[in-house]
């Protein structure tokens, strides 16, 4: 069997695809009990170790024994559609538009057309999203490796039939139950099924389940469950569904929701018995108006818009290769303040080169190029330091050396090894991996390292050992034969990427496994403020609190263990922060897996991208800066619209309870409150919900919110009411109650576009076009006669009309007030 060379950073090979969905393992809860998993006692196929035949495969297929398990990577349309219709304001909405239809002109029925329409664009932009969503998870479906036929080829999780013989390396992920036919070293992480870290050495015959993954070694396991089955399966589908919930932001609007519920049935009471009960006249008018009470208490397209703005940042986000498997990272991302970033596959590419091998204490260079040639050949999947090993030391034409014994690499022992047999008698064992690791504090050899380290420079040590490479101990006296310094290519973006983030005021911490020293020269290279503070986290402390304080004062950190960075993240966490971690390697799972927000990189193992959010696809660092401007754009807009629609629902309630208490009819028609909306709110509110947004997010939703939502609300409905009990006592005769509405109706507007003005800051050219035109449409409507009639506005006399427009200066300047009062006494 092959064995791995070491990546001093602990980093495994960037080679798997990316896996849909539907196979994104399940986190479960570390006292969850599991279901053992009891092997299937299959008969042997033919060849043994070669995996099952042409004629074997297609007997299964045709008893059904296939892991079809759908790929699930988002709602079906169906799910879709009933999502965005079946809505509990959809089916008051409806209620009231059928009523409507039958008692009032077809005007006063506007508003069931605009749910109709707003219902449409929902499903529509989520189609979308949804389209998105599945393309970019078949362009990176996982392939594991199957042997049939003694041939292995990658084919599709799906096509995986019971007892297919299946391949594992470092860092791929089992996809299916299976029980362990070959093991060489074999050690899988099952911490995402189970919650334990350590990871669990497995030999022939030992069970292995789906959702688990392969820290080192590499060995094969024959599938025993398939389909639904299997055990990650039987939890995966529903968990693996594209979802729009769990997010601060759209419980917060449930929140919001749950509370204008409970206040509209009793204010819609009221105002129904007000209106038909107390007052006495027409009958369907008194319908009408009552309607026209309860419809704008109800914030239906705040939910749209927020649907729609993350649907659009999904599309957008996947136009630049970026998948997010979780729609909540687009906004926990920009809430994010401390970015976590690995430094292999993140700050610098793939790829090496050796740049030197100096041989140590007399050893022969060519006889080295020999042993590590030997090391390269012996990987049929080498990882980007050893690649660069075998491009620099080829092995010899028709000469090889059998390899006794391997020792996988291992994050935590920064260390592999391999033992071979030379021919003619002759034997010898080595270990591949980083010198502070394998060599004394004391060893002259490692100031000459600390220079390499601080040029950036990647450094191994190849040394010889005696005794079984298994041992713990094998490493003590270990004897030194030749530092492998490789050069790491920096990516050309990566500099720019840092500077944001410092720009942004977010925090950006390296958390690498190889040499403090030469991870900060890196990291200084590519500007990244605090690069001078480096830190071995072999001397961190142990207590949490101690270390969330090494966290915040240093910037980078070397020679971190995999557990190491999964106490980082949680020290982080504890002190408030909200932490993102970007990683492509095994190593980096369980931190990933911790995180606020994982991101893994699409070149990265398949079971980095099973626990991350955010897979980018095209693996470039530099994609993360849209993802939090995308996140900042839906969080900021979404909080301002949002003002604008509880705006109306607040003036809306508290004009039905003034209307309740005075005995009065309802000053508006359905109609009215339907331009108004519209005009004020529903325009407006769909561009600035779209708009770029910079501003950093910010906590506590509902009370951002409320804090303006409420007083503004309390200012329109004072005011409007105070015109319209004015004009009820200025109006008498025929068409007065039209006259009194057309007041009302336009102070509402007045104070309506103020609260728009106020939101729509700071301006640009097209918000004040925006602002502008909606002004301009409701002179339009005022001005044109058919529009007069169509919605039953005209402005009587000069009096009330100039009254109503002193009535809306002075609560416009109220509601500046108000806003700078609140902004200053409470602060969120």
């Amino acid at each position: 069997m092959t064995q791995r060379a070491p990546d001093p950073s602990g980093d495994e090979p960037n080679r798997s695809p990316m896996p849909s969905g539907s196979d994104r393992p399940v986190l479960i809860d570390a006292g969850t009990e599991l279901d053992p998993v009891h092997p299937v006692e299959l008969p042997a196929p033919a060849g043994g170790g070669r995996g099952l035949t042409a004629a074997e495969v297609a007997e299964r297929i045709a008893r059904g024994e296939v892991n079809d398990v759908p790929v699930r990577s988002s709602r079906s349309v169906t799910e879709i559609v009933r999502a965005n219709v079946f809505t509990r304001f959809n089916l008051i909405i409806g209620v009231l538009w059928v009523i409507m239809l039958f008692v009032a002109p077809i005007q006063d029925s506007l508003f069931g057309f605009v749910i109709i329409a707003n219902t449409g664009i929902g499903i529509v932009q989520e189609w979308r999203a949804k389209k998105t969503l599945d393309s970019l998870a078949v362009i990176g479906e996982a392939k594991p490796t199957v042997r049939r036929d003694g041939v292995a080829a990658e084919i599709h999780t799906s096509e995986i039939v019971l007892g297919d013989l299946v391949e594992l390396g470092p860092g791929d992920k089992v996809v299916v139950d299976g029980k362990v036919a070959e093991a060489d070293s074999l050690e899988i992480d099952e911490s995402l099924l189970t919650g334990e870290a350590d990871p669990v050495l497995k030999r022939a015959g030992d069970p292995v389940m789906s959702g688990s993954f392969v820290v080192a070694g590499g060995g094969a396991f024959a599938a025993t469950k398939v389909g639904r089955e299997a055990y990650a399966a039987q939890l995966a589908e529903e968990a693996s569904r594209f979802t729009l919930v769990q997010s601060e932001l759209r419980s917060g609007i449930s929140t919001i929701l749950k509370y204008v519920t409970w206040m509209m049935i009793p204010t819609a009471i009221g105002l129904v018995l007000s209106q038909l009960v107390v007052k006495d006249h027409n009958f369907k008018d008194s319908i009408a108006r009552t309607v026209g009470g309860i419809v704008p208490m109800i914030p239906e397209g705040l939910v749209l818009l927020t649907s729609v703005a993350f649907a659009i940042g999904v599309v957008r986000l996947g136009r630049k290769q970026c998948l997010v498997q979780e729609l909540p990272a687009i906004e926990g991302l920009a809430r994010v303040d401390v970015v976590c970033l690995d430094k292999t596959g993140t700050l610098t590419e793939g790829g090496m080169d050796v740049t030197e091998i100096r041989p140590l204490n007399g050893t022969d260079e060519p006889y080295l190029r020999r042993v590590l040639a030997a090391f390269g050949a012996s990987d049929t999947r080498p990882n980007a330091s050893l690649q660069a090993i075998i491009d620099a030391c080829p092995a010899p034409a028709g000469e090889s050396w059998d390899v006794t014994q391997a020792l996988p690499f291992s994050s935590a022992r920064k260390y592999s090894g391999a033992a071979f047999d030379e021919g003619g008698g002759r034997t010898s064992a080595w270990l591949l991996g980083a010198p502070d690791v394998l060599l004394p504090e004391e060893d002259p050899a490692l100031t000459e390292i600390e220079q390499l380290n601080q040029q950036g420079l990647r450094v191994l040590l190849l040394a010889r050992v005696e005794g079984r490479l298994d041992d713990p101990e094998t490493a003590t006296g270990a004897e030194p034969g030749a530092l492998i310094v490789l050069e790491q290519r920096l990516r050309p973006d990566a500099g720019e990427t840092l500077a944001y983030f410092a720009d942004q005021r977010v925090a950006t911490k390296v958390i690498s496994g190889d040499n403090a020293v030469s991870v900060g020269a890196v990291a200084e290279k590519l500007g990244l403020p605090g690069a001078e503070h480096t830190l071995d986290a072999r001397r961190l402390p142990t207590d949490p609190d101690e270390m969330a304080t090494a966290m915040e004062e240093n910037a980078v950190f070397g020679r971190v263990t995999p557990q190491q960075k999964r106490e980082m993240v949680a020290a982080l966490q504890s002190r408030g922060h909200t932490v993102a971690m970007t990683g492509d390697g095994v190593n980096d799972v369980l931190a990933l897996k911790d995180a606020d927000i994982g991101v893994s990189m699409g070149s990265g193992s398949e079971a980095t991208r099973a626990v991350a959010q955010i897979v980018l696809l095209n693996n470039s660092f530099a994609t993360l800066p849209s993802v939090v401007a995308e996140g900042r754009r839906v969080i900021g807009n979404i909080t301002r619209v949002a003002t604008l629609f509880l705006t109306k629902t607040v003036y809306s309630v508290l004009l039905a309870v003034l209307v309740v208490c005075f005995q009065v009819e309802y000053p508006f028609l359905p109609r009215h409150l339907t331009l108004l909306s519209t005009l004020t709110i529903g325009i407006p509110a769909f561009f600035l919900a779209l708009a770029p947004n910079k501003e950093r997010a910010h906590p506590h939703f509902v009370r951002r919110v409320m804090r303006y939502a409420i007083p503004s609300g309390t200012i329109a409905a004072v005011a409007t009411f105070a015109t319209y009990l004015i004009a009820r006592h200025h109006y008498v005769g025929a068409g007065s109650l039209e006259a009194e509405t057309s007041a009302a109706t336009l102070t509402l507007f007045l104070v309506s576009m103020w609260v728009l003005a106020i939101i729509a800051r700071p301006y640009t050219w097209w918000r004040i076009c925006l602002v502008a035109a909606m002004g301009l449409a409701f002179l339009i409507v005022l001005a044109v006669p058919w529009l007069q009639d169509f919605f039953a506005l005209k402005l009587v006399g000069t009096t009330l009309p100039w009254t109503a427009v002193g009535i809306a200066m002075i609560a416009s300047a109220a509601l500046e007030y108000a806003w700078r009062l609140v902004s200053r006494h409470f602060p969120v």
